[in-house]
């Protein structure tokens, strides 16, 4: 059994796409999903799986939701050594102090042409990026909700993403690490 970690993309924002955590639990177990753990209302859980492909996992469970809820999330399906990867691979360690300040845009695939001219216009002055392989780091001192950058930066990488910030990546991590089964 391997161990996952899934980030579902746009459910239970601004009253849509609703899907509480125990149903979503529930949907990970009927998927053949095990010792599945959800960490906030934002669409995160950790479990282990006989599969070994996360992309068909993420396709699955897709399709899951889409037949018990009515909606089509986009699910980011990770393994444990890539969110353990993306975390030791941030660039800006001291947000850590204010953790909400640093959001991982996790990519569905490695960005083929990044318009990073674009991003560096558009990233306000107290703002920093840096994409590494399959993460995009933005740390934005002055808040994510007003960041012109945030709001873009999947349009100017070029691929789909999902974000989430240093706490919730942290948390991830430390959940996975404390999993029955040893995730």
């Amino acid at each position: 059994m391997n161990p996952y970690i899934a980030l579902f993309r746009g459910i239970n924002v601004g009253g849509s796409h609703l899907l509480p955590m125990k149903e979503l639990k529930l949907v990970l177990e009927m998927s053949g999903c095990v010792d599945v753990q959800t960490y906030i209302q934002s669409g995160n859980a950790i479990f282990r799986s006989s599969m070994s492909d996360a992309d068909r996992i993420a396709t699955r469970l897709t399709a899951a939701v889409s037949k018990s809820h009515g909606f089509e999330p986009r699910v980011l399906v990770l393994t444990r050594g890539e969110l353990e990867s993306a975390a030791a691979g941030n660039p800006f360690p001291e947000a850590s102090e204010n953790p909400k300040s640093l959001h991982l845009f996790f990519l569905a695939g490695r960005p083929k042409q990044p318009d990073l001219k674009s991003i560096d216009a558009l990233k306000a002055k107290t703002e920093r990026f840096a994409l590494k392989g399959r993460t995009f780091y933005l740390h934005t001192p002055a808040g994510f909700g007003t960041s012109k950058l945030a709001a873009r930066a999947e349009r100017l990488l070029g691929v789909e993403a999902t974000a989430r910030n240093w706490r919730t990546v942290t948390a991830l991590l430390e959940m996975v690490k404390a999993a029955p089964g040893r995730l």
